[in-house]
């Protein structure tokens, strides 16, 4: 099995409850990013990476404060997969926008993005740059202001998919 870190930054600890579900079912590594250094990004062959959505498409601030630890890590080779919490109800308009952030990031660290899921049942006007393409998410999107009831399901179908990606 590969080497796995999941990585999230939280504000209201729901991103840090799915990244603990996530690691524990991937048998991965846990990490806040608010204590993660550029080495920590490096020893993993899949890095996971966590975040909601603050405002109107901002990045929560463990990631702000972060994201060039993530950015200049030497990544080339291995896998990344995100996960993103939002509100497709409260903002429509910019729904789990901050995801565009964290893949813009990417693209500087020479990994592969895996694990894109469908955007079927989820309701919003549009997202970030690059966060839906071809009628996928760049990643696992979760609601847990509206949509709660169906977050252990897209989890395990997630995790079981990103498997038998490794």
């Amino acid at each position: 099995m590969a080497n796995i870190g999941v990585f999230y930054g939280t504000m209201t600890g729901n991103t840090e409850r799915i990244a603990e579900t996530i690691a524990e079912q991937l048998g991965g590594t846990l990490h806040s990013v608010a204590d993660a250094e550029t080495a920590d990004f490096e020893k993993y062959d899949l890095v996971v990476l966590g975040s909601a959505t603050w405002g109107d498409g901002d990045l929560t601030e463990d990631w702000e404060d972060n994201l060039d630890n993530f950015k200049s890590a030497s990544l080339s080779g291995k896998k990344i997969a995100m996960f993103m919490l939002g509100d497709q109800f409260g903002y429509p308009d910019s729904f789990v926008s901050s995801s565009s952030i964290l893949l813009e990031a990417l693209k500087s660290t020479g990994a592969t993005l895996i694990g894109q899921t469908s955007t079927d049942g989820y309701e919003f006007n549009e997202s970030g740059a690059g966060v839906v393409v071809d009628g996928k998410f760049s990643g696992l999107v979760l609601d847990e202001d509206n949509q709660s009831d169906l977050t252990d399901e897209r989890i395990e179908k997630w995790v079981s998919d990103l498997k038998a990606s490794l």
